[in-house]
C-alpha cells in the first residue's frame, strides 16, 4: 500500500506544482489581482495554446491521479479479494 500512496502523492505534488507555475504565468495579471484562478486573457500564440492545454492537463492529473492510487486501486483490490473468496 505504501507504493500506491507515494505514487499518488508524487502525482499530486509534481502536477500541482506544474499547474501552479503555468497558472501563474497565464492567469496572474498583477499582484493585487486574482491569482492562479483568474480568466485567461487572449488566445495567445501556438506556444501559449500548448501551455493552456498542459495547464488543464496538469490540474486534472493532480486531482484524478491521487484519487486513482488512494481510492480506486485499493477499492478494486478489496472487491476482487471478496469476489475470489
Amino acid at each position: 500500500m505504501a507504493d500506491e500512496f507515494i505514487k499518488g502523492f508524487t502525482l499530486f505534488i509534481v502536477c500541482g506544482l506544474l499547474w501552479m507555475v503555468l497558472a501563474g504565468w497565464y492567469n496572474t495579471a498583477g499582484f493585487e489581482a486574482t491569482q492562479l484562478t483568474a480568466a485567461t486573457t487572449g488566445s495567445g500564440s501556438v506556444y501559449d495554446q500548448i501551455g493552456y492545454i498542459l495547464r488543464d492537463g496538469f490540474m486534472w492529473a493532480a486531482i484524478i491521479g491521487p484519487l486513482t492510487f488512494w481510492l480506486f486501486i485499493p477499492l478494486g483490490r478489496a472487491m476482487r479479494g471478496r469476489v475470489n473468496n
